[in-house]
């Protein structure tokens, strides 16, 4: 098949949808992230990819944790609202109806609502250019107990997650295996 080479752009896909709470007390906010992602097994580490012109970043940076709640697809347009508003200019998480439950692991806010919460303290910023790598330790999950299966292990379908593709949010669908299937006999 012929290959046509493409200027350098971010073409990974798709991406996970994730809102991202920071700050605490009356400056607590929500921004929401397609730029996202694990970034080591152990220790349980993750990566956001955050412009420093964004509210969220400098608060970030000051309260040094930041929790990371996964959406379920039917928050979707809420999940777009905080992504197109900025917590400069409006409490998203009044305009949401999100509830904010204390973390258990850093005073950080996380939205009670999100089945899945990852509470973070952040270990290192890096800067690389319009974006800066925000690293954080996943120092606590919480987790639905709807979105656990009979192991306790979580079950992503159940959480239904939202993921990003060129400008759209997409439902994540079928299973084509699992890990080690291709040498499975």
């Amino acid at each position: 098949m012929e290959k046509r080479t493409q200027t350098p752009s971010t073409v990974l896909y798709p991406l996970p949808v994730v809102l991202v709470s920071c700050g605490n007390g009356s400056s607590a906010n929500i921004i929401t992230l397609a730029w996202a992602g694990t970034l080591c097994s152990d220790p349980p580490t993750v990566g956001l990819g955050i412009r420093p012109s964004r509210y969220s970043f400098q608060l970030i940076k000051e309260e040094g944790a930041f929790v990371v709640n996964v959406p379920r697809a039917d928050q979707t347009e809420l999940v777009d609202y905080c992504g197109t508003v900025s917590g400069r200019d409006t409490d998203k998480w009044t305009d949401c109806g999100f509830t904010r439950q204390p973390g258990t692991a850093v005073d950080v806010p996380l939205i009670e609502e999100c089945p899945v919460n990852i509470e973070c303290s952040l270990e290192k910023v890096v800067e690389l250019g319009s974006h800066h790598l925000f690293i954080g330790k996943v120092v606590a999950v919480q987790a639905d107990a709807n979105v656990l299966d009979a192991k306790g292990q979580l079950h992503p379908m159940e959480a239904d997650p939202v993921a990003y593709l060129n400008g759209e949010y997409r439902r994540i669908g079928e299973v084509l295996g699992t890990f080690g299937f291709s040498r499975r006999g």
